[in-house]
């Protein structure tokens, strides 16, 4: 009977051993002489607290998990390498760019946000597209979605916005009113949220989804010139989603869709692709800009801002073990490079904090020394040392700055760009900045009419579920993306009210 790469994973193992069978042992490595009986004084006897190996297994079994990730805890992962297709040498200067033709290595990791590490994969909800570049000068961790956009704009407000995508504190249950509320209440939210429901917002397995490091970021070139950029990287397997009856059925009948299609597409060749764009604004076009150019809520139009191709990033490697390299790959926007800087994105700038405190959370102070996630191509050398899992501690050099012993010394030319920044010390309200305009370009430029109808009824067949009042203060949000598409909601939540909603009697 023919199966599948991922079925077969246990046959072909066998077979790569060629007969060979090793030596049980316990975690120092000594040898077991019986793994199915534990020691017991007589034969129905008491076990004995000295049976190290019972110990030592039941031990490490109650630790076997780590700490789940508050998002993005359901993923896959893969390996492969970028190769530089053309010069941007005159915007950066970081070594991955260095000359067409050169490669780094990368891992990538695709994922759903919302949901549980047991969730399906074919679920409503943004996909997290994270990439880890192996450079000769250190990790860079670009850390994006399928989205250009997100929900909101202040990271002040991304845990409790979190909160609303995952379950009722009390019923333990998904809830739409609390979802409804929170984005009728911020309307900054319509732009991500017509994209969450729009096909694009149930990708057909994560090789058919564009990648996008969403975030505005700063590059800066040799001459020390700093610009403003996004990265954009687009998939050569063309976009495809699923229809929701689609990817209701696979929620029941393979849960685990994207990662056994990605899984196959490797194993048997059929590596996948993206080609990786950037966007490109210098200082003076920010200043004068009709949009903010930090807000994480808006695009920069391609019209204003062409896309400009710069290399392909190819996917051949499977994971050899998920837990050790998916599970364990940590990213972090603040792991940048020289010639990759920060901008002044709100939501990067909280993330460039909390991305690295979760993780020493998660998987210790010591994460970036995990085989996965360690800068291999490059020598680590600091003044930190010691606490858990410290796997290489730099022997003996000394553990104090500064010093007289040959401790690294500092690097001039990896300095940040210089940049002034002026204002009052407050908090500003930016509930209110243009929420509308690109969502309404996005309904009548970007939707054809089919992808308009389809978006209305995939919103309706959610927001059916809120609170009456919740359900009016969100028609009215998006009846000012357009008109016609707030009358669309209100025909469709009418009919299917049957005398429950506000819409009821309209």
């Amino acid at each position: 009977m023919s199966r599948d790469p991922a079925s077969d994973q246990l046959v072909n193992y066998k077979k790569s051993k060629k007969g060979d069978v090793e030596s049980i042992t316990t975690g120092n490595g000594a040898p077991i002489d019986d793994r199915a009986n534990s020691l017991t004084a007589g034969k129905n006897g008491p076990i004995l607290l000295q049976d190290f190996h019972l110990i030592d297994e039941l031990a490490h079994f109650d630790r076997e998990r780590i700490p789940e990730r508050v998002v993005h805890a359901k993923g896959a992962g893969a390996f492969g390498y970028f190769e530089v297709t053309h010069d941007i040498s005159k915007y950066c200067k970081a070594s991955v760019f260095s000359k067409v033709g050169k490669k780094t290595p990368v891992a990538v990791r695709f994922s759903t946000v919302g949901g549980e590490s047991g969730s399906a994969d074919t679920v409503r909800d943004p996909r997290g597209f994270a990439v880890k570049f192996y450079t000769e000068d250190g990790v860079w961790d670009l850390v994006g979605n399928n989205t250009p956009i997100f929900f909101i704009r202040d990271p002040i407000l991304f845990p409790v916005f979190i909160h609303t995508q995952k379950r009722n504190p009390a019923t333990h249950l998904k809830d739409a009113d609390m979802f409804w509320d929170f984005i009728s209440l911020r309307p900054e939210s319509t732009h991500q949220v017509m994209f969450l429901f729009s096909d694009r917002g149930i990708p057909d397995g994560y090789r058919h989804m564009n990648g996008y490091g969403s975030h505005t970021f700063k590059t800066v070139n040799a001459k020390g010139e700093a610009f403003y950029v996004k990265f954009h990287y687009k998939t050569d397997q063309k976009i495809k989603n699923l229809l929701v009856s689609k990817a209701n059925d696979l929620s029941g009948s393979d849960p685990d869709y994207s990662i056994r299609d990605l899984y196959n597409a490797i194993a048997t060749g059929n590596f996948p692709s993206w080609t990786f764009y950037i966007q490109v604004m210098t200082f003076a076009e920010a200043e004068n800009y009709r949009w903010n150019p930090f807000d994480l809520t808006k695009v920069w139009p391609h019209t204003d801002f062409p896309l400009i191709p710069v290399g392909k990033i190819v996917l051949d490697r499977n994971p050899a073990n998920y837990f050790a390299e998916v599970e364990q790959i940590a990213f972090s926007p603040a792991h940048m490079v020289p010639g990759i800087e920060p901008s002044p994105d709100k939501m990067l700038q909280g993330r460039l904090f909390s991305y690295s405190d979760t993780h020493r959370h998660r998987l210790g102070a010591n994460y970036l020394q995990l085989p996965v996630n360690c800068p291999y191509r490059t020598k680590i050398a600091n003044y930190q040392r010691d606490g858990p899992q410290a796997y290489t501690n730099q022997e003996g050099a000394p553990n104090y700055y500064p010093n007289s012993f040959g401790g690294p010394a500092d690097v001039p030319s990896a300095a940040l760009s210089k940049f002034q920044v002026s204002g009052d010390v407050a908090k500003y309200n930016t509930a209110d900045e243009d929420n509308f305009s690109q969502p309404a370009l996005f309904w009548k430029n970007v939707l054809n009419e089919d992808e308009r109808t389809r978006l209305v009824e995939n919103i309706v067949g959610h927001l059916k579920d809120a609170a009456d009042f919740i359900q009016e203060r969100t028609v009215k949000n998006f009846s000012q993306v357009d008109a016609e598409f707030g009358r669309r909601l209100t025909e469709g939540l009418r009919k299917v009210s049957r005398g429950k909603s506000a819409y009821s009697n309209l």
